[in-house]
């Protein structure tokens, strides 16, 4: 048997998460010894993260700053009833671009992909192949842990990059068309240009159940496509998924379910906007808080982490509000009023709810006026009686 491989933190999963941690311990740690582990090929995956400039403290932008592919000054919203452009920063990271910074700023022997843990522990991992990892923590960002200790309704989404024959005309991205056919609940249409004949569409759906096919929804874009008198030359990329948005359920059950006594962050702990399923501002704010924290044992990151998540499960207890809202008081092609409606605010306040942020002021601004959805259902959904 070889002898263990030891460091300070071992990453267990190289998605947004965990490479972002990857980061910002080489950035602020660089003497800690770091071992960044996924199953795939490539850190980040195939993926596309996009945020708003609000969703990260100014303390933090250096982390995020050299993973930036795309960026606008403001981007533009459609409904039935209201279109609007709103000015604002908006960013994308190409998972690509993720995978060339983070390798960079490791040395190459942190790096351990294709390879399959069997085992972990808040100090070691147990890979497939025989090898094992002696850290002095263990951070676990693998994903979802056990999503049966939450009730959740879906955010379900395919996207394509397209090579266009012509140039879009398009500067600027369309977070949201909503003017297309509602099928499977509150549908909409993502639109960014990366350049003169670039464009990326995605079809997103907030759905009650979790299927996902991906040739409808591929259906559904050329439709989409053609309707803009898109000409395609090629499909560049393509990337489809499925994320929980959260309408109640018991947190310390769900972190018990990822591992019991283990560090956890990312979508394993939690940290995600209850409402949107945004992962990215919560990732870079355990990030920051990782690094600036300089623990590295396991007990002491697993007591950080979990009392942050924690503080964010009862900070997200509002918007898990407006999700039962959402999913239980509007009928499902009803939704996208719902979301009409909060795209009438103010652009700061529509900022901080991305970045889970909202203000006292915020929360009631959204809440007044004539609701979206029938009166006695929404006191029943908030209720729980729905």
């Amino acid at each position: 048997m070889s002898a263990p491989i030891t460091c300070d933190v071992a990453i267990v999963g190289g998605g947004l998460a965990g490479g972002l941690i990857a980061l910002a311990l080489a950035g602020q740690r660089p003497g800690c010894d770091i071992r960044l582990i996924d199953g795939g090929p490539s850190i980040g995956g195939n993926h596309l993260w996009s945020f708003f400039a609000s969703d990260v403290a100014p303390a933090d932008r250096w982390l995020v700053a050299p993973l930036i592919t795309h960026g606008w000054t403001r981007y533009d919203i459609a409904f039935p009833a209201h279109a609007r452009t709103l000015k604002a920063a908006y960013y994308s990271i190409e998972s690509s671009r993720f995978d060339a910074v983070v390798r960079a700023a490791l040395p190459e022997a942190s790096v351990m992909l294709g390879r399959q843990v069997v085992e972990l522990s808040p100090t070691t991992v147990v890979l497939a192949d025989g090898a094992r990892i002696e850290a002095k923590g263990v951070i676990d960002c693998r994903g979802p842990a056990d999503l049966n200790a939450l009730e959740l309704g879906w955010q379900k989404f395919y996207g394509r990059e397209l090579e266009l024959a012509e140039p879009h005309g398009a500067d600027r991205p369309v977070v949201m068309d909503a003017t297309v056919a509602q099928h499977d609940g509150y549908r909409f249409v993502y639109c960014l240009p990366f350049a003169a004949t670039r464009m990326f569409v995605e079809d997103t759906y907030y759905s009650d159940g979790p299927e996902l096919d991906s040739a409808v929804l591929g259906t559904r874009i050329d439709a989409y496509v053609a309707a803009r008198g898109w000409q395609v030359e090629q499909i560049v990329r393509q990337e489809g998924g499925v994320l929980p948005v959260v309408l109640s359920g018991d947190f310390e059950a769900y972190w018990r379910s990822g591992g019991v006594g283990v560090a956890k962050a990312g979508m394993r702990a939690g940290l995600f906007h209850s409402l949107t399923s945004y992962s990215l501002p919560d990732a870079v704010r355990t990030a920051a808080l990782i690094a600036k924290s300089g623990l590295v044992e396991g007990a002491q990151l697993h007591d950080l982490l979990h009392g942050h998540a924690r503080a964010g499960w009862r900070r997200g207890r509002y918007y898990r509000m407006l999700t039962k809202m959402l999913f239980k008081a509007a009928e499902p092609e009803q939704r996208y009023k719902v979301l009409e409606r909060f795209y009438r605010l103010d652009a700061g306040l529509i900022g901080r709810f991305y970045a889970g942020q909202s203000s006292m002021y915020d929360k009631a601004r959204i809440l007044t006026g004539k609701p979206p959805v029938p009166v006695g259902r929404a006191i029943r959904a908030i209720a729980g009686r729905a």
